[in-house]
C-alpha cells in the first residue's frame, strides 16, 4: 500500500519527535532506546526502517546521534546507565571480596602459627616444672617477709 507524499511527512515528523524523546531519555516503560521502541512510538511498522525502504534514512540518523551520545558519554536509555553502573560496583565488589578473601586466609595463617607457638611453649613449661619437681637439687625461695613500717611520734 503506498502512502501519500503528506503522509509520508507526516510519519516522518512523528519519527523525529519520537527520535527525540528517546534521545533525550524518555523511555517508555518495557522500552529501549533502539528501532523497535522508535517504531512502536512513531506508529510506523518497523520494517520501514530496513533496506531500501522509506525511513532506511531516519533509522541511521537515529544510530548516528544515539553513537554520537554514547560517544560523548551520555546515555540515554536510564537501562543502560544502570547496567554500566551496576557492573562498576559488582567489578568493585568483586575486588574487595578478593581482599577480604586474602585477609581471611592471612589471618587464618597467623592464627595457626600463634597456637603451634602456644602449644610448644606450654609443652615446654610443663616439661620444665616436670624435671624441676624430680630434682632435688631445685630448693623454694623462702617467701618474702612483709615488714611494718611504724609512725614516729
Amino acid at each position: 500500500m503506498r502512502i501519500s507524499a503528506a503522509q509520508r511527512t507526516e510519519n516522518e515528523n512523528r519519527i523525529r519527535a519520537a527520535m527525540d524523546r528517546l534521545l533525550r531519555g524518555e523511555i517508555p516503560p518495557g522500552g529501549k532506546c533502539d528501532i523497535k521502541t522508535l517504531a512502536r512510538e512513531a506508529g510506523v511498522d518497523r520494517t520501514a526502517f530496513y533496506g531500501t525502504r522509506p525511513y532506511a534514512h531516519l533509522r541511521t540518523e537515529f544510530e548516528r546521534r544515539l553513537q554520537a551520545l554514547q560517544d560523548a558519554g551520555e546515555i540515554s536509555d536510564p537501562r543502560e546507565a544502570q547496567i554500566a553502573r551496576l557492573k562498576a560496583e559488582n567489578s568493585k565488589f568483586k575486588e574487595r571480596l578478593a581482599q577480604s578473601e586474602q585477609a581471611i586466609g592471612e589471618l587464618a595463617d597467623f592464627r595457626t602459627q600463634a597456637l603451634a607457638r602456644l602449644a610448644a611453649q606450654h609443652d615446654e613449661i610443663v616439661h620444665l616444672r616436670e624435671s624441676a619437681a624430680g630434682t632435688s637439687r631445685v630448693s623454694r625461695l623462702p617467701a618474702p617477709r612483709t615488714t611494718v613500717i611504724g609512725t614516729c611520734s
